[in-house]
């Protein structure tokens, strides 16, 4: 006769309760601890969601600039920007306020492709008075084909002028340490990682600079002679969302347009593909300038910038001195509207 397997064991009515009880803890404190975390953020405001032209962002304490620099679009009184990648981020506001009676936000992004900075450029010019732009252009602007995005994130929602549900969307454990990491700096406790015109010294100290290992660096980023580039024919797409983009800001405003100094071993020599091409690009940079009302700066030549080693801390990265210099050289482009009888820079176009 077949024997019955016992039946298994079942939890007591007790001991259920027990476990529902303790689910529906569990569950209540997870959406306690959520609520919370969602207020502190919004409290807390880290990437200046609430930030507008009569309201400044509060401390810039993310290193992202992608994520940090939309808050200055929106906020503060500025009515001046530089926008570009990291061979504009040194010009220094301060500067830049003194030598053009305006007040400027620095929101060059390092390696931002040409996307990236309309982008920010568009979120800057809506809803606000502007006196001054200022591009510095590098060569991804005359690319066949630039690229949208870098490996750095970028958040579309942020640059929106109007940011839906954007506590929701802001809501991460990144967002929570930077939203406590900025109510550190508003008691005083900890400084914030850029300053709030978005100007910060990303290269070494100045008595840290090494000719020698700036000289392997230069050497290092030489621009290859023989390598390969689009035609100086074909299409820039960039430059005419540029051109777009001049066509928004305002008619009274000074628009500046300056391709940036690098170094002139990272320069395309003339007669090579990599020249002919950068030479295109300048001047249908010109031409856009000349029907724009813009006045086009050209420092990527050679001069005496960009032929001293001394000058740079790599093939791209100038020094603090020269920031200043670059600073002066534009007040004086667009005060004489002729090139430097010094060489510094060439002036391409002007209104």
């Amino acid at each position: 006769m077949a024997t019955r397997s016992p039946a298994p064991d079942r939890p007591s009515p007790t001991a259920s309760a027990a476990w529902r009880a303790f689910a529906q803890s569990f569950v209540a404190c997870a959406v306690l601890a959520g609520a919370t975390a969602l207020i502190f953020v919004a409290a807390l405001d880290p990437y200046g969601l609430r930030a507008a032209p009569g309201r400044p962002p509060g401390p810039i304490m993310d290193a992202n600039q992608r994520l940090s620099y939309p808050q200055i679009a929106r906020g503060g009184r500025f009515d001046a920007a530089v926008f570009g990648t990291s061979t504009a981020r040194l010009l220094d506001p301060d500067a830049l306020d003194a030598a053009f009676g305006a007040t400027f936000a620095n929101l060059a992004v390092n390696a931002a492709t040409p996307d990236e900075q309309i982008r920010l450029a568009d979120l800057f010019l809506a809803g606000r008075p502007v006196r001054v732009i200022l591009f510095g252009l590098d060569t991804t602007w005359c690319a066949a084909d630039p690229p949208t995005r870098t490996a750095n994130a970028f958040p579309d929602w942020l640059y929106a002028e109007a940011v839906s549900w954007g506590a929701l969307r802001q809501a991460s454990l990144r967002s929570v340490t930077v939203a406590f990491q900025a109510g550190l700096a508003r008691l005083g406790l900890e400084r914030p990682r850029i300053r709030r015109d978005g100007y910060a010294v990303f290269t070494p100290s100045e008595d840290r600079y090494d000719p020698e290992r700036a000289h392997a660096h230069i050497q290092a980023g030489a621009l290859d002679p023989a390598a390969h580039a689009d035609a100086p024919d074909s299409a820039m797409p960039a430059l005419t969302r540029l051109d777009q983009l001049l066509g928004r800001v305002p008619a009274d405003a000074l628009k500046l347009v300056a391709f940036m100094p690098v170094h002139v071993v990272a320069q395309g020599t003339p007669g090579t593909p990599a020249g002919r091409r950068e030479a295109a690009c300048k001047a249908r940079v010109a031409a856009i300038g000349a029907r724009r009302g813009a006045v086009v700066v050209d420092f990527r030549i050679r001069s005496p910038i960009t032929a001293q080693d001394a000058h740079y801390w790599d093939a791209l990265h100038y020094r603090l001195p020269i920031a200043a210099r670059i600073v002066q050289d534009l007040k004086d482009a667009v005060a004489r509207g002729t090139s430097d009888p010094a060489g510094d820079f060439q002036v391409l176009a002007r209104p």
